[in-house]
């Protein structure tokens, strides 16, 4: 859905830019916005900051204060290495729902009794994901307060990095217009990687 709607709206771009009608269709985009309860690390934060910028998440809201005491004093691995944070709006809030989008529609993301299992789920156009803390849950009353509560079903509970990054890549995974082929690999890759697949 993201990707497709991407696709659309460049295609518009370069050749109905000037129809007001298309005026309309950018204010119906799809959007993704993270929201993270009170995250604990750094790294972790940075992982989701890297996250965010490959799979073109427009924004990230966090609550609490834990992060910017940890940023503070840890001896920090630079984990968000693409500086996504120079481009993406990364905000602390006091409430990660009232900063929801017109139209969109609230995915908590937890290991909760009656979830949806991620490999079952249809991804909104207009998503704010809610992510839970590294060594705690969701409230009950942000969970009440979802229009989609889903679960990853692994064995044992990933940590929140690995947790956002499984849930975007579903939601591309999932998009009917994935923007797919060499191009976007050399234009992804490492600047030192010449890989190919040999024909010959």
């Amino acid at each position: 859905m993201l990707t497709k709607k991407r696709l659309v709206r460049t295609k518009f771009n370069l050749e109905i830019s000037t129809d007001p009608k298309y005026q309309l269709h950018k204010m119906s985009q799809s959007k993704v916005i993270i929201g993270l309860v009170n995250p604990k690390g750094p790294s972790n934060v940075g992982t989701i900051m890297r996250a965010a910028g490959c799979f073109n998440a427009n924004e990230v809201l966090y609550t609490g204060t834990r992060y910017a005491r940890a940023a503070q004093y840890e001896v920090k691995t630079n984990t968000d290495t693409h500086k996504s944070r120079n481009k993406i709006p990364f905000t602390q809030v006091d409430c990660l729902i009232s900063k929801k989008s017109e139209n969109m529609e609230v995915v908590c993301v937890e290991l909760c009794l009656g979830a949806t299992s991620l490999t079952e789920f249809s991804h909104p156009d207009r998503a704010l994901y809610i992510f839970g803390p590294e060594d705690g849950s969701i409230s009950q009353s942000l969970i009440d307060q979802a229009d989609h509560v889903v679960y990853i079903p692994t064995k044992d509970c990933l940590n929140l990095a690995a947790t956002a990054n499984v849930v975007l890549y579903d939601r591309l995974a999932k998009s009917s217009g994935i923007n797919k082929g060499d191009e976007l690999i050399r234009n992804s890759r490492d600047t030192n990687n010449r890989l190919k697949i040999r024909t010959d």
